[in-house]
């Protein structure tokens, strides 16, 4: 894996799974992206063990198209030799009925889990267009493939990031650029659940009685497409617990 690879929301979670497993595979080069500059520079810190690698940490918001543009514009050099992009960002917030809905926690999950993919891919696929050759991965969920109680706002992004990802590999298949998905179901070792609930640590205890994914499960997932030699490109790939049947079927019988 001697490649260039831009993760977002690299900070924590998926993303930061991701990094570690990256640069452990040997790749030469990562952009990692993030609201939170004290956890960038800590997990580059960590990854600098890897002296062969070179990290790039850049924080900014991906809600914030001109704080997005703003932030990159030194790394053009480094944007132009991306070989890899994951689109980590995203999060849920709330749970509750649409008529109950809170209009600043829709337009949080839109402009994070759909305008800040497009962002992103908006700055880096052209270059990939360029060379003919790349490698785009959207990190989905399962409320990308079936919508839950509760859910609505959240699944309707995802359910974008679904139909975008499709829609970019009809764009860029002509170009040699793979277009990718991997959509997880329930994943501890993330901030998902104390995102959605605002912090209260007692309303985010759901994985407390069933064995979940964990974040290095769906990094490795990840890494095993990006991976595949040129002439495969794996497009979607749907993985839950053992316990998780759907995104509303969970079968609580305790962890094994």
């Amino acid at each position: 894996m001697n490649s260039v690879a831009l993760i977002t929301g690299a900070s924590s979670g998926i993303g930061q799974a991701t990094a570690r497993l990256f640069a452990m595979k040997g790749v030469r080069k990562l952009i990692l992206c993030a609201r939170r500059r004290d956890r960038l520079e800590a997990l580059s810190a960590e990854l600098s063990a890897y002296k062969e690698l070179v990290v790039v940490p850049i924080a900014f918001d991906i809600r914030d198209h001109s704080a997005v543009s703003t932030a990159l514009e030194p790394f053009q050099r480094d944007l132009d030799e991306v070989d890899v992009l994951i689109n980590n960002a995203g999060l849920a917030k709330g749970f509750g009925s649409v008529h109950e809905g809170n209009l600043s926690d829709w337009e949080t999950m839109i402009d994070t889990n759909v305008k800040g993919l497009l962002y992103i891919t908006r700055i880096i696929a052209p270059r990939m267009v360029a060379r003919r050759s790349g490698h785009i991965i959207n990190v989905c969920s399962t409320a990308g493939k079936e919508v839950y109680p509760g859910g609505n706002v959240y699944c309707a992004t995802k359910f974008a990031v679904d139909a975008l990802t499709k829609a970019l590999r009809q764009d860029l298949y002509t170009y040699g650029v793979r277009v990718g998905q991997v959509a997880p179901g329930h994943v501890e070792e993330t901030e998902f659940a104390l995102t959605r609930f605002d912090g209260n640590a007692e309303r985010a205890n759901i994985y407390s009685d069933f064995q979940p994914l964990k974040a290095k499960d769906v990094a490795e997932i990840i890494c095993f497409m990006v991976s595949r030699p040129p002439h495969v490109n794996i497009q979607d790939v749907l993985v839950m617990s053992s316990q998780q049947a759907s995104p509303s079927l969970i079968h609580r019988s305790g962890r094994s």
